[in-house]
């Protein structure tokens, strides 16, 4: 199996550690997985994209036109970095609210800052949350929920359960808006 995906947000939102759970869920899961991210800049608040492949893969960067999923932590980095999904098999799990513009792809959006201003899970767990999200819409998705929470327990088992909780919530809500 090969699978490419995306991961844009912005500096302090979580993308980073998106990419170390999707590469402890590929250990886990004994897949190969190369893993990097590109910065726009080096701070809170800057363009962050992180790209993980799962497979056979030589090389961590991935072209365009060559993801087939992109999770976009905040709306506008989709857009910003939407050239690279595949045009026959890319997805879009994004974090906008409905009226985001249209695209020509298939496109999963929920508005993950409103439920988190509403205190439904806490704004740093966004991240998580997304992930949930993902694993609820994107029905060719590598990993199952058990991998995903081994590899979240994996990260920081202090925080386990808050995170594990908020994936589920993200599922959950991704569910009762499919």
């Amino acid at each position: 199996m090969k699978y490419q995906i995306v991961i844009a947000g912005i500096g302090g939102q979580g993308a980073v550690f998106l990419v170390k759970v999707l590469s402890i869920a590929s250990a886990l899961a004994n897949q190969k997985c190369l893993g990097t991210e590109n910065h726009g800049m080096s701070q809170r608040g800057g363009s962050v994209s992180c790209y993980v492949k799962i497979g056979d893969f030589y090389a961590p960067a991935i072209d365009e036109g060559q993801a087939d999923l992109l999770i976009a932590l905040e709306g506008n980095e989709a857009l910003r970095n939407i050239q690279y999904l595949s045009k026959d098999r890319g997805v879009i799990v994004m974090n906008a609210p409905k009226n985001f513009p249209k695209v020509d792809f298939e496109t999963h959006s929920i508005d993950a800052f409103k439920k988190a201003k509403a205190k439904e899970f806490p704004i740093d767990a966004l991240n998580v949350y997304m992930l949930g999200v993902t694993l609820a819409l994107d029905t060719h998705f590598p990993f199952t929920c058990k991998e995903i929470e081994e590899a979240i327990t994996a990260m920081n088992a202090k925080v386990a359960e808050k995170n594990i909780a908020v994936l589920h919530q993200g599922m959950n809500d991704a569910k009762a808006v499919k």
